[in-house]
């Protein structure tokens, strides 16, 4: 019987439970794929929280990024056929051993790929690659600010910016996270919990600051990133782990030099499955070309799901979190 992790009511942890489900036939367009990884993203946090409400409502399954093999096919869908490895960045459903997804968001994975990888990449690696590409153009001559440079998108973001020919910086929060990003990429890495990053940043670069801030965390290091940013730099702000930034005076943009601001998500960057493929397929390329590694650190059991979350919320975690059915 297939299995998945199904939220009846939000909160904790401890909300995440292991229940037998019962798996229809793939529907017309739909595919229906054997998981053999499956992504954590702080981003299930925030739907098992209620942060972010799930389509579905109450009950619901989740997660949004998985990889498997294609066991039946619906009606209508002529792009994929039965024993194809596949992965996702998609809909919430993730958290399941079995599973039906719609044909439209599916990518097949190149041979030289295993699926574990691309578990592990998809939605962090598609995040890096608009962050980088299309948020704004990373290349020779930029420097970045980049938070949470040892989380699952850090570490990505970090070899593939350097590869981009930019100078990156990052934050992090221990000494063996620092040193895992300086091995991915990053030109330097400042403490956050003992040093005054804007400080650090100011000394960097001369006093002359970033192009560009990448941030994830949110409240803790928000408004201080705007401090970092060059006149008329962007301030990309595409999570927020420590809690939402709210109450925003947008007069402050002036006050810090004309700057940028925007709130971008994976799902507008690939909207058109001809967006999707061109995303998925450079993300593809950087890794099969070396540029850009992907770490897997930690591994559980579907079943413990709620184990995965709360080590990812205490900062427990670096690089990426597989649950294996």
């Amino acid at each position: 019987m297939p299995q998945a992790i199904v939220v009846r009511d939000l909160g904790g942890p401890e909300v995440l439970k292991l229940e037998g489900t019962t798996l229809p036939p793939p529907g017309p367009g739909e595919v229906q794929i054997r998981q053999v990884a499956i992504g954590v993203n702080f981003i299930d946090v925030y739907f098992r929280t209620g942060l972010y409400r799930s389509a579905a409502g109450l009950p619901f399954v989740p997660g949004k990024e998985g990889a498997g093999i294609v066991t039946a096919v619906g009606s209508g869908v002529l792009n994929f056929s039965i024993g194809d490895r596949v992965a996702y960045a998609s809909s919430d459903g993730a958290y399941s051993s079995e599973r039906n997804v719609e044909a439209s968001q599916l990518l097949l994975v190149p041979e030289d790929i295993a699926l574990e990888t691309a578990a592990a990449m998809m939605l962090k690696g598609m995040t890096a690659q608009y962050l980088l590409h299309q948020t704004y153009q990373v290349g020779p001559g930029t420097t970045i600010l980049f938070h949470a440079a040892a989380g699952g998108v850090g570490l990505i973001a970090g070899q593939w910016a350097k590869a981009l020919g930019a100078t990156v910086i990052g934050t992090a929060g221990s000494a063996e996270k620092i040193a895992l990003a300086l091995d991915h990429g990053y030109d330097h890495v400042i403490d956050y919990r003992n040093d005054d990053f804007v400080a650090k940043v100011e000394e960097i670069t001369g006093g002359k600051g970033v192009d560009v801030v990448y941030d994830s965390v949110g409240k803790d290091t928000f408004p201080a990133s705007l401090d970092c940013l060059k006149p008329r730099g962007l301030f990309v702000t595409f999570g927020n782990s420590s809690g939402p930034v709210e109450g925003v005076n947008l007069g402050i943009l002036a006050q810090k030099g004309s700057l940028y601001v925007t709130r971008p998500t994976l799902y507008t960057y690939t909207a058109t499955r001809g967006a999707l493929e061109a995303c998925a397929n450079s993300l593809f390329d950087v890794v099969r070309s070396n540029k850009v590694r992907i770490n897997i650190n930690q591994t559980y059991a579907l079943a413990d799901a709620a184990q995965a979350h709360a080590d990812l919320e205490q900062r427990k975690t670096s690089g990426t979190t597989l649950l294996i059915p």
